[in-house]
């Protein structure tokens, strides 16, 4: 334990320099040139200890990244570069960022006398991804030893739900005996071993112009059909269930003087179980119009299932915490409203521990930073655990 810090310590300062090079590599989602520069610049700097590398693209998202390792003489190196179907420790990364191009002029990579380094994506998630950089970088240069097999992925779609990569996610986790996730910690370095489940819809309610001054009967207004839905949907909020929807973007009508024909309307869903997700889904779904003459149109659905804190993400967090003890600091866990591809791993029965990252805060805020003390330890922990699970 006591190697680990002090070779990540020293480390330290190099390891500020590529998470700022990751940070100043801006990544929006669906920024598919940029997405493919970002994963071929990672696949450069872990070719070396890996045992395989692709660049899966996906065009007009970008590129996904998977690297296999075998860091232990008992692990064939052929055999991990070719077949996932064998039990390995499954890291779960993202490459993009919800900050648009251009975020770096306003709001550009800083290091604060506080101890903290700010820039759009660092939270969430560029300081993690230099994080399990550096942990397998340093298991090849320490020649450590790992108890399976290590398969990393680096999705570029995450952001936007994972559209292109869930299945990958997905195929890597049916022989993973463990899911490592490097999304951010809640603020005071707390992993996370429950998510909410996530669903999203889009709503559009039709109804019929007219000059809202020389024939306002003839319409059919459909901002206010629009209205009634808002409030049903309103009426499905269960705060004691932790089950909430949100109707966060409305869009409708022309100019002031038409009665509009049309309205959209994107909706938000979070639940803690599958049961919840799937009658909030079917009651949405089931909508009808309040309006005569009103039309309605549903698309959507869950897209996340709910991670629920099973016996196996309890007892990899007890790992975890154990390990953290011995590294010298305590390790927290905590559940969330938001949602990662650790939920699709941990609906596959994988035990997921998620928010592996650099403790931090304002992740797609404005104050985003990480806290430049915990790099070396949260280096190590990962460390520790890719070793040992």
């Amino acid at each position: 334990m006591s190697g680990l810090s002090e070779y990540f310590h020293p480390r330290q300062e190099l390891m500020v320099a590529l998470i700022r090079e990751l940070v100043e590599r801006e990544t929006t989602s669906r920024e598919a040139t940029r997405l493919d520069e970002m994963a071929h610049f990672v696949a450069s700097l872990l070719r070396p200890v890996a045992s395989s590398l692709e660049l899966i693209e996906s065009p007009g998202y970008g590129t996904h990244l998977r690297a296999r390792f075998a860091f232990n003489q008992h692990h064939n190196r052929e055999t991990a570069a070719s077949d996932h179907a064998q039990p390995h420790v499954l890291i779960i990364g993202h490459l993009d960022t919800v900050w648009p191009v251009g975020t770096l002029e306003r709001l550009p990579f800083r290091i604060t006398d506080e101890g903290r380094a700010h820039g759009p994506g660092i939270f969430d998630m560029k300081s993690g991804v230099a994080c399990v950089i550096e942990a397998l970088r340093a298991i090849a240069a320490l020649k450590l030893t790992t108890a399976h097999p290590v398969t990393l992925l680096l999705t570029c779609d995450e952001e936007i739900g994972s559209k292109t990569s869930r299945h990958l996610v997905e195929e890597e986790a049916h022989n993973a005996v463990a899911a490592l996730v490097l999304e951010p910690p809640i603020t005071g370095g707390i992993v996370k071993t429950a998510r909410k489940g996530i669903g999203g819809f889009t709503i559009r309610t039709v109804g019929r112009a007219a000059h809202a001054g020389l024939d306002p009967r003839n319409g059919i207004n459909a901002i206010v059909e629009m209205a009634h839905q808002t409030l049903r949907l309103n009426e499905l909020n269960d705060y004691e269930r932790g089950t909430t929807i949100n109707v966060g973007v409305i869009n409708g009508g022309t100019t002031s003087n038409v009665i509009p024909a049309e309205a959209t309307a994107k909706v938000d869903l979070r639940f803690w179980t599958l049961a919840d997700g799937h009658r909030i889904e079917e009651i949405v779904k089931g909508l009808q119009p309040v309006i005569e003459g009103a039309q309605l149109e549903i698309t959507g659905g869950i897209n996340r299932p709910p991670m629920p804190r099973s016996a196996g993400n309890a007892a990899l967090y007890e790992q975890a915490r154990q390990l953290a003890a011995e590294l010298g600091f305590e390790l927290h866990e905590g559940s969330v409203g938001g949602g990662s591809d650790g939920n699709f791993t941990a609906a596959l029965g994988v035990p997921t521990l998620d928010g592996l990252g650099v403790d931090g805060a304002g992740a797609h805020a404005e104050h985003e930073h990480i806290i430049l003390a915990d790099i070396p330890q949260r280096a190590a922990l990962l460390t520790r655990l890719i070793q040992t699970v």
